[in-house]
């Protein structure tokens, strides 16, 4: 998992409440295994129509917002089922950061788990972030992860909260193999000790 310090990107409006996993990836898709290759699908049946062809005003499919990787959403974000797709279809798009005012519990963590970082806000700081990513691909933000700001195109700074072992994770790239992995002299050393104390197992 790459490791999230300092992302400058463009953000796309979403202003929708109650974005459901399935909207943000329908269970059609839900047929693989694999993390990559989904974000073609991503909110699949807003961005296309019935024949496959992209319907122009949906946000993602606008000119400004194609190389979008911050998603500032309305409340309720990744409810529904706990499908790991969501996030997995998030990220093979670009999306590094999602921003709002809740997000639905198994969702929010495994965006942590798949090197997204779920910003929780005030309404009226979502707000300001909300009007500041209408204004297209001109108007970058700073998600600061360190310092655990938001920073809109105009200078103005958010401050949010997140857990210390999750803004660990993120920061170093971990997910729960790369923990693991983290453990693997230990682990070398026990099975090494377990072996030679009972080498019938």
């Amino acid at each position: 998992m790459d490791k999230f310090e300092k992302l400058t990107g463009i953000a796309a409006p979403m202003p929708l409440v109650n974005i459901d996993t399935d909207m943000i990836i329908p269970k059609v898709f839900l047929k693989t295994i694999k993390r990559s290759g989904l974000g073609v699908n991503l909110f699949d049946e807003m961005r296309y129509d019935r024949q496959g062809n992209e319907i122009p005003d949906f946000i993602l499919n606008q000119p400004a917002y194609r190389e979008s990787e911050i998603l500032v959403a309305g409340d309720n974000f990744g409810c529904g089922s706990s499908r790991e797709h969501a996030p997995w279809a998030l990220k093979d798009f670009g999306i590094k950061a999602v921003i709002s005012t809740s997000f639905a519990d198994i969702f929010y963590n495994n965006c942590f788990k798949n090197g997204i970082l779920p910003i929780v806000l005030p309404q009226e700081a979502v707000d300001v972030l909300m009007k500041d990513a209408e204004k297209g691909a001109n108007a970058r933000m700073i998600v600061d992860l360190e310092a655990q700001t938001v920073t809109t195109s105009d200078g103005e700074v958010f401050e949010f909260e997140v857990d210390s072992f999750k803004k660990h994770c993120l920061l170093q790239g971990l997910d729960d193999i790369g923990l693991t992995m983290e453990k693997a002299a230990s682990i070398d050393s026990f099975e090494a000790k377990a072996s030679a104390e009972r080498p019938w197992v």
